[in-house]
């Protein structure tokens, strides 16, 4: 068991750490970040109740001391996706049997003083550890003493403790002090980013994005949209609605949502909605009922925007065939 599996969310970010000591991490999840999997939060940099991350952007909330990397849906959590060890180093500790369950008010007193959930700690020498949190329940590969290598499988992302969507949270400690990959020496310049960072190759900064595009024949559950189930594995020239939703995160107040949907006649809807509030993942849905025998027979295609503040922050397509 870890003792201090969790104590990272007590701790305070540290400043000004000797470079020589530093470790060199790689992503602690094997997933393409951008495509398959995406960062949702960073280290709070903010000391009041307030939230920020190291770009001086709201992805974060109050006392965050880690990297989420983040699944799209439950589907993905479900088909097995690995953690992978950031540095070469000791394993110290690990804990597994924890349910994965979205964290509420509900459930909330089986995981107190166990929030990380499922995880591991590895101790890379010189003060210097990772923490990696809500893994899958019986999936870690690794005890405790054992040495890894960068890269080593410990076990698959998850979503147990305290979370709320599968993800990876990724802790980096010195001397027991929270450290920012990102931003080590804790120094922020907020219209210049650090580029001394501690990963080998910074992984990409993205504001916000779409996590899934999709269709069906109704406007889906949120259930169903996290969980990957909204798609509908196929439609006809006769379903009586044709209906595009997105899926996305970072939302931030004021953004427009935009959400198009073609197909072989043009355009049959384009529609934008506003974000009156920041949301850290959200869905929208447009769509049009049939008026006719059917649809024209052809490609459709949805695609949907995010944008703030006049400027295309992230879009993705997808399309089907009907017949």
């Amino acid at each position: 068991m870890i003792r201090t599996l969790c104590a990272a969310l007590s701790l305070t970010l540290a400043a000004g750490m000797p470079a020589a000591s530093e470790p060199v991490l790689t992503s602690p999840i094997a997933c393409d970040l951008g495509r398959d999997c995406f960062i949702q939060q960073y280290v709070d940099h903010d000391p009041t109740t307030g939230a920020f991350d190291y770009r001086c952007a709201p992805l974060s909330y109050d006392a965050h001391k880690g990297t989420d990397f983040g699944l799209a849906t439950l589907k993905q959590m479900q088909a097995g996706v690995n953690v992978l060890a950031s540095a070469t180093g000791t394993v110290k500790g690990v804990r597994d049997g924890m349910a994965d369950r979205t964290y509420s008010k509900d459930n909330s007193a089986e995981v107190a003083g166990r929030e990380c959930g499922n995880g591991v700690v590895i101790d890379h020498g010189k003060g210097w550890e990772t923490q990696y949190c809500h893994m899958k329940k019986g999936s870690l590969s690794v005890r405790t003493g054992e040495q890894v290598e960068r890269g080593a499988v410990l076990g698959q992302v998850g979503n147990s403790g305290r979370a709320q969507f599968p993800h990876v949270h990724l802790s980096v400690r010195h001397d027991g002090a929270t450290i920012d990959p990102f931003d080590p020496d804790g120094a922020i310049t907020c219209g210049s980013p650090d580029t001394h960072t501690l990963w080998q190759d910074p992984p990409p900064y993205r504001p916000g994005g779409i996590l899934d595009v999709g269709f069906s024949d109704t406007v889906p559950a949120y259930g169903d949209v996290k969980s990957g189930q909204a798609n509908a594995p196929s439609l006809s020239a006769t379903t009586p609605a044709l209906v595009v939703y997105g899926f996305a995160f970072g939302g931030q107040k004021g953004d427009r949502f935009r959400i198009a949907l073609t197909g072989p006649d043009g355009t049959i809807v384009d529609q934008s909605a506003t974000l009156e509030k920041p949301q850290a993942q959200f869905f929208r849905a447009v769509g049009k009922r049939l008026k006719r025998a059917r649809w024209p027979g052809g490609t459709y295609t949805g695609t949907v925007t995010l944008i703030r503040q006049g400027r295309d922050i992230d879009s993705r397509s997808a399309r089907m065939t009907l017949r």
